[in-house]
């Protein structure tokens, strides 16, 4: 079945900065390319409403960006200074089957909502994923991706998972950069509330959690608990080396018991 399309000649150029720091930018990654809308069920358009509905593998794409649902809403206006009547984009709503990609990152989840105007978008609903070819950062309530920030930020049971190490915690935000390559990666993993590191050989929980992704050292603080088999240590803060499995414990500042504590058991004898 051949697809319905419409495109937007200007569509949200107006609204964003030519600056970005993560590659599935819809809002900012190709201030001037056309937004080009694809059904296959057929586009609907409310001209009074300013809305553009595309039901059936319905397809948003720009420059090296799609988004694709089971149904689309592109909210508009008009520039009535223009003679050329260009319509731009400022929401896009996308419902069912949510997936956004490029040409290094993929998220997913069942309703996406993109506000252009803010560049920045929600993912919502069987627990929204983002996937980088290093990193995979996911949660039960919502993924926001913030484009001129360069972050993206998991709320609700989030996780964050890189080569057998694994971060969780009630929220989750994690900081892009460019690389040498001019590739977008994550560098820094602020990490609240409920923290959990896991790595093959520890399981460390507290409060508050920054992990340096360069250095692989991850800086702990409140109620800080290290457990490696049956040992366990308690402090106040702690810097973990994620790459070296090197873990050094600090005492609570300003208390009259200034000592971490420390259960070590002794490796069980066989008997002969």
């Amino acid at each position: 079945m051949m697809k319905s399309v419409v495109a937007f000649a200007l569509a949200l150029g107006l609204f964003t900065s030519t600056s970005s720091a993560q590659d599935i930018n819809l809002a900012s990654g190709s201030p001037n390319a056309p937004l080009e809308i694809y059904a296959d069920n057929g586009i609907e358009w409310q001209q009074n409403q300013k809305l553009i509905i595309a039901q059936g593998n319905a397809i948003a794409k720009r420059a090296n960006v799609t988004v694709n649902a089971d149904e689309l809403r592109a909210y508009y206006t008009e520039d009535e200074q223009n003679q050329a009547g260009n319509t731009n984009i400022h929401r896009l709503e996308a419902i069912g089957g949510v997936n956004i990609t490029s040409d290094t990152e993929k998220a997913t989840g069942d309703r996406a909502v993109y506000d252009l105007k803010r560049a920045i978008m929600v993912i919502s609903g069987n627990r929204p994923t983002l996937r980088t070819p290093q990193d995979t950062i996911s949660a039960d309530s919502t993924l926001e991706y913030w484009e001129e920030k360069g972050q993206a930020v998991a709320r609700g049971n989030a996780t964050a998972v890189r080569e057998g190490r694994k971060i969780q915690a009630d929220v989750i935000a994690a900081l892009f950069h460019k690389n040498k390559q001019g590739k977008s990666e994550i560098h820094r993993v602020n990490a609240f509330g409920n923290v959990v590191i896991i790595t093959k050989t520890e399981h460390v929980t507290a409060d508050k959690g920054v992990y340096n992704v360069n250095s692989g050292v991850a800086t702990l603080t409140g109620a800080v608990k290290i457990k490696r088999g049956g040992n366990l240590l308690n402090g106040c803060s702690a810097t973990v080396n994620l790459k070296t499995n090197i873990s050094r414990l600090k005492a609570c500042a300003g208390t009259n018991d200034n000592r971490v504590r420390g259960l070590v058991l002794p490796t069980a004898k066989s008997v002969q």
